[in-house]
């Protein structure tokens, strides 16, 4: 085992609850503290202090859709977190269990096969957050340009002919009269 990993709090994500097993080093995997909480933030509080009273320094998350997101930004900045990739802990056909999946990430973290995914920083995130927007709604506006230009031209209007550009939004856009 790595000692890295001694006291490791495992949590297997979903929508509304979280299935929760910390790993003891010197604990039976029988006897391993378990608990579900909600994924409000309240319950996230109450989580964050429960792991501390066990003893948690590590905690090891699914990547589950967008959902372990609240719960990385609940929980980073008291304990070391890790974020495994959701194929590297799958489950053998048919035996699909909360408290089974957390359990299985705690092992295969101990042994080293747990595929984990970098996070980064909290400012890096938000920038990553602010570009990703500012694409997106780039992309949204020319999408929304071309459609009432096409619009338009389905209506046999052709104010390109007369424009240089349908929107004033562009610098040195100029309309002019034939």
């Amino acid at each position: 085992m790595n000692s890295a990993y001694r006291n490791t709090a495992a949590i297997d994500v979903h929508k509304r609850w979280l299935y929760v097993v910390v790993g003891l080093a010197e604990t039976a995997e029988r006897d391993f503290p378990r608990c579900r909480v909600g994924s409000t933030i309240q319950d996230l509080a109450g989580l964050g202090e429960w792991l501390r009273r066990q003893g948690v320094c590590t905690v090891v998350m699914e990547s589950t859709a967008q959902y372990w997101k609240p719960v990385w930004a609940a929980l980073e900045a008291e304990f070391t977190l890790l974020l495994a990739q959701a194929r590297s802990n799958a489950a053998p056909r048919g035996r699909k269990s909360d408290y089974a999946d957390a359990i299985r990430m705690i092992k295969r973290l101990w042994a080293d096969d747990l595929r984990l995914s970098f996070v980064p920083d909290p400012e890096q995130r938000g920038w990553r957050l602010l570009t990703r927007m500012r694409v997106q709604h780039t992309r949204e506006i020319t999408r929304l340009r071309n459609r009432i230009e096409g619009l338009l031209e389905e209506g046999r209007i052709k104010i390109s002919l007369v424009c240089s550009a349908t929107f004033w939004a562009r610098a040195g856009a100029a309309c002019y009269a034939h």
